[in-house]
């Protein structure tokens, strides 16, 4: 342990946020800015609106869906072979959409295949810099997920004169080309931990057994925590620990060590075994979305992506459908929401640490003014006044980086990793429906106001209910906080699978 604790908090840990930054930022800068990609799509397929928007929802929602699994590959693999093969998703899927011929392929290029290399190396990138710092691991991360608004703000202006000077399908050539620099950012992610699979290699290498070269090794060696060289002390398993446990590979062990006529009755009993161990992470679940706050959060941030982010893909449309411009600005509007985003994560963070201010009030407040912004957007008439109103949503649209704390307030830090990933689900599914329903929205009526007086009405309605059902007239059950911190093996167990 001693080793590991030597480099936290400084030394090649800033080297690996540097190269985590650039990793977000060559990921996200394209998908982040999406917006100027639209309506060039618009005009070079003839699509409706409502089918074109799949593209900007998929390769944002994707990602977020899809974090359990790329969490998943993390622990089994470790960051740098995840942010490789995320790297050739990533440029594989922007260079196959400069061959697309129609909306369709580039649903599955742009928006699945780019989108879950983008979950990939968001996973990567946060698991990564947590095993590198401990007291200034707050500051390490925020640092690292700027690089998505960055990457927003530089890429939004990049794309719209790589279009003007090689149109729409050298833009994407030379955009995808650039994102393989991922592979040169995975080289600087030197793991401290030995990851899941290697661990499995190494017991079945140490047992000399060729049959075992595949199977996990047992609890006690997994138990051993990362970088650590003592054992730690027996503890009851946990839901994760069960699954993790309970494998099928243990299926063959049980069974050739059974004669041919207790075959049967091994198989019975593992497939048992692993049921038993799904019904508890089931029945976990299911005790989480009981809080009636958890449940208000989880509406909440499923409203706010269904309402806020279709403006991301949209606005440059907006002003240009509505005669404001005529062409997508030297700074567009997607750059100018990026940038205020990025200031909102950081005041919103430092806000929330105040003692007296409530998170998740201070959540619903933005989602309060989210709302008015999205009422205003249709009545706007100039182009500096979008302007303002995109600086204004952008800011308030960073309240994503209040969703772990608040999480963290409502259920505990016991089941942080079971909540987050439901509510990364929620978000992810609000984004994926809400740029087709504001497109659909104006393929039936050939205007925008009535999309956006949705939305906006959508953000107000979570506002609402977060806000109601929060009060603490409410009799709810015992805090969560009020129980003892469960002891993780690692100490980036949780972040790993928040991410």
């Amino acid at each position: 342990m001693t080793s590991s604790t030597k480099v936290l908090d400084g030394g090649w840990g800033w080297a690996i946020v540097a190269a985590s930054f650039m990793a977000q930022f060559l990921a996200y800068g394209s998908p982040q800015s999406v917006g100027v990609l639209y309506p060039e799509w618009l005009h070079t397929y003839q699509e409706g609106k409502g089918m074109t928007a799949w593209v900007g929802s998929l390769v944002a929602g994707v990602g977020l869906i899809a974090s359990p699994i790329c969490s998943a590959c993390v622990d089994n693999f470790g960051a740098r072979p995840v942010t490789l093969f995320s790297g050739v998703m990533v440029a594989g899927g922007l260079m196959l959409s400069a061959f697309a011929p129609n909306v369709q392929f580039l649903i599955f290029s742009y928006g699945i295949v780019v989108g879950l290399g983008c979950g990939l190396v968001y996973a990567a990138t946060l698991t990564i810099t947590c095993q590198y710092f401990d007291k200034r691991r707050g500051l390490a991360l925020g640092i690292v997920t700027t690089g998505t608004s960055v990457g927003a703000f530089i890429y939004a202006t990049a794309q719209n004169e790589l279009i003007v000077l090689y149109g729409l399908d050298g833009c994407l050539l030379i955009i995808g080309a650039m994102a393989l620099n991922l592979m040169a950012c995975s080289g600087f992610m030197r793991p401290l931990n030995m990851p899941g699979y290697y661990l499995k290699q190494k017991a079945a290498l140490e047992r000399n057994t060729e049959e075992q070269l595949f199977v996990k090794p047992p609890f006690d060696d997994l138990k051993i925590a990362v970088g650590s060289a003592t054992t730690t002390p027996e503890k009851p398993l946990t839901v994760k620990e069960l699954l993790i446990t309970i494998d099928a590979k243990d299926l063959s062990i049980q069974t050739e060590k059974k004669e041919d006529h207790l075959a049967g009755l091994a198989i019975v009993k593992a497939i048992k075994k692993k049921q038993k161990a799904y019904s508890k992470y089931m029945q976990s679940l299911y005790e989480i979305l009981q809080d009636q706050e958890m449940l208000a959060f989880c509406i909440a941030i499923f409203l706010f992506s269904l309402g806020a982010f279709p403006p991301v893909l949209f606005v440059e449309d907006v002003a240009q459908s509505g005669g404001l411009i005529e062409e997508v600005s030297v700074i567009p509007l997607v750059s100018i929401g990026a940038i205020a985003t990025c200031i909102g994560k950081l005041a919103l963070g430092i806000l929330v640490d105040i003692k007296w201010i409530n998170g998740v009030y201070l959540y619903a407040f933005t989602m309060l003014a989210a709302g008015l912004v999205l009422l205003f957007i249709p009545i706007t008439k100039s182009y500096v006044g979008l302007q303002i109103l995109t600086t204004i949503l952008g800011f308030f649209s960073g309240n994503w980086s209040l969703t772990s704390y608040i999480t963290t307030k409502i259920v505990g830090l016991d089941r942080l990793t079971q909540a987050h990933g439901i509510l990364m689900f929620f978000g992810g599914f609000g984004i994926m429906l809400g740029p087709p329903v504001v497109g659909w929205f104006f393929d039936w009526t050939q205007s925008y106001d009535l999309a956006f007086y949705f939305s906006g009405i959508c953000v107000l309605l979570g506002a609402f209910i977060l806000f109601l059902l929060s009060l603490p007239c409410w009799n709810r059950r015992p805090s969560e906080n009020d129980k003892p911190e469960v002891q993780y093996t690692s100490t980036c167990d949780k972040v790993a699978s928040v991410a």
